[in-house]
């Protein structure tokens, strides 16, 4: 099933015929599917490529290792989706690509993507004794993707905040830093759906 799902792919002969034939691939959830859906995240076809980035996350954890091995750092699109994976995924092993995917790419979108994705990586899947120090690294990089110029990265850098804030086991040094951006952002971003978000996020972490 899988293998002709994949020969449908590689022989779609138009922009309509391959995202339906990716959109087929993905659903079926196969880990064989993997080498070809990272393979789709380098055509011209964002449709096609949103369908093998959902697939992906899908897979989860068996598609991480692949991602970040076929990492192509000439192809640029090709890059920015598998960084959009990276971020649905969570694994801890797609860290650092996210941690500067935040902070340096020019695109917005993958900026928001790695935002968004920093804040629901699973902290479990990390050895114990590492994730104090990880995490600090990405309260880091979440504060300034808060100060981003584009409101949707500052928007997804508080969702990250909080999200990551909540995931603390223990009640770290950097929590009131966190728990005070987030107020500074509710009072004065110059966006409101951004002000709204962060008052949102200071909210949660009170009830929490």
């Amino acid at each position: 099933m899988a293998l002709e799902l994949i020969q449908a792919v590689e022989q779609a002969d138009s922009s309509e015929g391959l995202l339906n034939a990716v959109k087929a691939l993905a659903a079926a959830s196969s880990k064989q599917a993997i080498p070809t859906l990272i393979t789709v995240l380098g055509y011209n076809n964002p449709g096609a490529a949103v369908a093998a980035v959902d697939g992906l996350i899908q897979l989860g954890e068996p598609a991480v290792l692949p991602l970040l091995e076929q990492l192509d750092g000439y192809n640029y699109g090709a890059r920015a989706w598998a960084v959009r994976a990276l971020a649905g995924i969570g694994d801890p092993r797609g860290l650092e690509i996210l941690l500067d995917a935040a902070a340096n790419d020019f695109a917005l979108s993958v900026r928001r993507a790695a935002a968004r994705g920093l804040g629901t990586i699973c902290w479990e899947l990390m050895p114990a004794e590492q994730i104090a120090d990880a995490q600090l690294r990405v309260v880091k990089t979440l504060l300034q993707a808060s100060r981003d110029p584009e409101w949707v990265v500052r928007y997804a850098a508080a969702g990250g905040l909080q999200a990551l804030a909540g995931a603390a086991t223990v009640k770290p040094d950097w929590l009131a830093e966190v728990s005070a951006r987030l107020e500074e952002i509710a009072q004065t971003d110059e966006t409101t759906s951004v002000r709204a978000r962060a008052l949102l996020a200071k909210e949660k972490l009170s009830l929490g």
